[in-house]
């Protein structure tokens, strides 16, 4: 990828998550970084903490401490995975999901309005992203 379009992109979403954090932080009690934790983990669970840490782009120790408060309010449960005991599985409960559809879809859905009203090709991204996601999963 061309440097320059590598450096937009990137300020891109340093854009957006500045502006979502903005939107959201404190709404219920929710920073954005919990928002979007929550919204990870609908789109992959069951997920393992390393799994969900990749999808993040966070690291292993960031998704445990991250987990810690959102197992206490009831928004996840993490379990040991049955079939490896050092791993552990994390889901939504139905608090999480409810939570994430009043606090973050409203904030995607404003995004995706915006992007599209724009004239942002977001489905052709949105694929493509998913694409290259999958393609570097499997290497």
């Amino acid at each position: 990828m061309d440097e320059g379009l590598a450096d937009l992109l990137h300020r891109v979403v340093m854009l957006l998550g500045d502006a979502a954090r903005r939107r959201t932080d404190g709404q219920d009690g929710l920073t954005y970084s919990q928002i979007r934790l929550l919204g990870t983990l609908e789109d992959i669970e069951p997920a393992t903490q390393h799994r969900l840490a990749q999808a993040m782009s966070v690291s292993d120790p960031a998704i445990s401490r991250a987990l810690r408060s959102l197992e206490a309010d009831g928004l996840v449960r993490v379990v040991v995975d049955p079939a490896h005991a050092r791993r552990r599985l994390v889901t939504l409960t139905e608090t999480g999901r409810k939570a994430f559809q009043v606090n973050g879809k409203p904030l995607y859905d404003e995004f995706r309005a915006g992007l599209i009203a724009a004239g942002f090709p977001y489905e052709r991204y949105l694929e493509d992203t998913l694409r290259l996601a999958e393609i570097l999963e499997s290497d």
